[in-house]
């Protein structure tokens, strides 16, 4: 089966892509990734096709102002630009990406079938629970409901004008109004992050976290016999700034942390200054860190999350906006981590020695991890769709 594989080049997005690519490659199928340039390389290192995914710089007609118009419109256009390039690859099946979502918009252009990539729990309205975003729990008893009901309405009327919005630019490069929708939608998360709902769409499949690691490395641990603290900061624009620093600051070993702790720092570029002799600063496999790691400080995104949980290591939240307000809340329900905001480093020191103090918050986490074995294959979900849909 050839697939073509559409998502952009923010990594938590372009990650699950590739690693999506990877599970096509190993069970015999031909995959194209289509992304921003920074990692095309890095897919063909790999043995993945890829090919740059032409639109992604805005342009003068862009409103990103609007978050409508921003995910519609720039769709349509990119849709456009990239027909052609998806055509020439002959794809039996598109994968569209659900924030870059002119791959679907490409596919309908095309008559080709499609499926829709979430790389975070499924984040579309339902009658049963509070917006998404919210953070919130679901409401309980008749106040909880109706708080809920009075959410949901207010809510309501931006969705409905994004409905608008994608009907419109569907209309502009001359598809009907009406969507289809994709085949299905593969719901690459954890079942312990995701929040039972009455309405759960049918084409909705969970298929466990696509785990993508950009690098080889190994970061060498410093020595010491304290708690591993592995603090990783958001690659997302909207994530919380200054973590590392912060951490950096705050989380000495004898003060904060147990004698014999060490810190360690994972992004992907390297240390700004000077690092302390506890302390590494770099970029290394996350799997292999959380590992041996004792706790994660992550800003709340949802691939680092669920690596976490998968690895059974507890967490400390530093949410900053986009969805991570919501994945933060929801793994501080499910018991394996504590919230902060705003950051401080107050806030921080006594976050980190609640949560290594406890041995329920890693209960919890190693719970939540092992809800991998309940997930589906996604490169079956594929072939049982495109067969069907045949």
């Amino acid at each position: 089966m050839r697939v073509a594989v559409v998502a952009g080049p923010d990594p938590g997005h372009a990650f699950p892509a590739l690693a999506l690519c990877l599970k096509f490659l190993a069970a015999g199928d031909d995959p194209t990734l289509l992304t921003g340039t920074r990692w095309l390389d890095l897919a063909r290192e790999h043995g993945i096709g890829a090919v740059e995914l032409a639109g992604l710089d805005p342009t003068a007609d862009d409103d990103d102002g609007d978050a409508g118009a921003k995910i519609h419109r720039r769709a349509a256009r990119m849709a456009l630009l990239n027909r052609e390039t998806i055509a020439g690859l002959a794809p039996d099946l598109v994968i569209s990406d659900s924030i870059t979502t002119c791959g679907g918009l490409a596919a309908d252009l095309l008559g080709l079938p499609w499926i829709e990539l979430n790389t975070h729990p499924l984040y579309r309205p339902s009658k049963g629970l509070p917006p998404v975003g919210s953070g919130l729990a679901p409401g309980v008893g008749v106040r909880g409901r109706l708080r809920d009901a009075v959410l949901r309405a207010l809510s309501a009327r931006s969705w409905r004008t994004g409905l608008r919005q994608r009907s419109a630019a569907r209309v502009e490069i001359g598809l009907p109004a009406e969507d289809p929708g994709p085949l299905r939608r593969l719901i690459a998360t954890l079942p312990a992050l995701e929040v039972p709902r009455p309405d759960w769409p049918a084409e909705a499949v969970v298929v466990g976290p696509l785990h993508f690691e950009p690098t080889t490395d190994v970061l060498a641990i410093p020595a010491g016999d304290g708690p591993v603290v592995v603090v990783a900061p958001s690659t997302a624009t909207t994530g919380a700034r200054g973590l590392a620093e912060l951490a950096l600051e705050t989380l000495v070993p004898g003060e904060v942390l147990p004698p014999g702790s060490r810190v360690v720092v994972s992004r992907l570029d390297g240390p700004d200054g000077t690092v302390p002799p506890w302390a590494v600063v770099g970029l290394g496999r996350q799997d292999e860190l959380l590992a041996g790691a004792d706790l994660l400080i992550c800003g709340g995104g949802h691939g680092t999350v669920a690596k976490s949980l998968l690895a059974g290591v507890p967490m400390v939240v530093v949410p900053g906006g986009g969805d991570q307000w919501e994945i933060a809340n929801r793994v501080v329900r499910q018991g394996s981590a504590q919230l902060i905001r705003p950051l401080s480093a107050d806030a921080l020191a006594v976050a980190v020695g609640e949560v290594l103090g406890s041995q329920s918050y890693r209960q919890a986490a190693r719970r939540a991890g092992a809800g991998v074995a309940e997930v589906a294959d996604p490169v079956r979900v594929c072939h049982d769709a495109l067969g069907a849909w045949a």
